[in-house]
């Protein structure tokens, strides 16, 4: 296995990494993806840790924390040998504090990914999504006193708009605060709108890309052709 820096950190990471929606898959999504219980997940983490891989991504959203109770499950006892990246930001609940990056919604929501996983740190911890109702200034100050306390190590974004992350990155420099070191973006041979603005702006901030659905939705495993047209219920590209 090849090993990276993670954009301008320290931090190594195998080339590739093991997505883990399918752990615990409930509800009409998650669980038509999959539905790991603990056996067949730490049957794919002894598989992935063999072949060298050791980060694993998940997801406070991802089939409301099953996701993560799972993959907890699955590395007990070996924690120190894998790194474990999750986000949080999406909505989780039907209140006015179930989702967003608010400070209060972002320490609670680090605080419940760890009981669930079963460990007192994360090594990233991903805001799933843009929120436009909190100040950057509030967002990159949370995840600033959740480094200072020592449960997350390094911090990035999901699908983030590249102006934003620029602006994330500024305030981070005028307040001296740990900087934004990933993007988790779509990126495949038939979804390239990464290459347009986030990949120059990545190169030149530093921030390394984990890339989700590197095979198009499944468009790119050789399942769907002219002749055999695309499932019912499947995304777009």
């Amino acid at each position: 296995m090849d090993y990276r820096q993670l954009g301008s950190s320290g931090l190594r990471v195998p080339v590739l990494s093991f997505g883990t929606a399918t752990f615990g898959g409930t509800g009409p999504l998650f669980g038509a993806w999959g539905r790991s219980d603990e056996t067949e997940a730490r049957r794919l983490v002894d598989v992935c840790l063999e072949a060298g891989v050791t980060l694993f991504d998940t997801a406070d959203v991802y089939s409301n924390g099953a996701s993560e109770s799972v993959l907890g499950a699955a590395i007990k006892g070996r924690r120190d040998r894998v790194l474990i990246s999750t986000k949080t930001g999406l909505p989780m609940g039907d209140g006015p504090q179930d989702w967003g990056a608010s400070r209060s919604r972002l320490i609670r929501a680090v605080e419940d990914s760890l009981r669930r996983l079963g460990t007192d740190y994360v090594d990233l911890l991903q805001l799933h999504a843009f929120d436009a109702s909190t100040p950057t200034e509030e967002v990159m100050g949370a995840l600033d006193t959740l480094i200072a306390a020592g449960k997350v190590r390094y911090v990035g974004v999901s699908n983030y708009p590249g102006w934003q992350l620029m602006k994330a990155q500024g305030i981070a420099d005028r307040n001296g605060s740990p900087r934004l070191v990933a993007h988790q973006v779509y990126y495949s041979l038939i979804g390239r709108a990464y290459e347009a603005d986030l990949m120059p702006v990545g190169a030149d901030q530093g921030v390394g890309a984990l890339v989700w659905s590197p095979l198009g939705w499944g468009r790119l495993t050789g399942k769907i052709g002219r002749d055999r047209p695309i499932p019912r219920g499947q995304p777009p590209a």
